[in-house]
């Protein structure tokens, strides 16, 4: 039963606005080489800064490259359309995790951080 409303659920995601226009700005944004490689080095450099606050290391030179590559990529429509795209998808996943773990009183501190 659970399983069943959880493959509706993914149904209804995969239907979903958000998703569809996703799926759109994404393939618009990755059939240039180049804005792909943009956006792949930006998220890994994101994951990397993030990971490097979590530590607690500083590392300036990867987020000077993270802020120029991510004015680059603001300065073109499609990296852009589906940087915001990408964001409001999981926007609306982490509210989806949020419903369920509040149903379940699990404790959600480390992402309110």
């Amino acid at each position: 039963m659970v399983y069943d409303k959880a493959r509706e659920l993914a149904r209804m995601l995969s239907g979903s606005e958000e998703y569809a226009a996703y799926k759109d700005a994404r393939e618009r944004a990755f059939a240039n080489d180049t804005t792909k490689a943009l956006i792949k080095e930006y998220n890994q450099l994101r994951i990397r800064a993030q990971g490097a606050v979590v530590s607690g290391k500083k590392d300036d030179e990867g987020v000077e490259r993270l802020q120029k590559i991510g004015e680059v990529l603001q300065l073109n429509r499609d990296a852009s359309d589906y940087l915001i795209a990408e964001y409001r998808l999981n926007t609306m996943l982490g509210d989806v995790y949020r419903i369920l773990a509040e149903a379940l009183d699990l404790s959600l501190d480390l992402l309110d951080e």
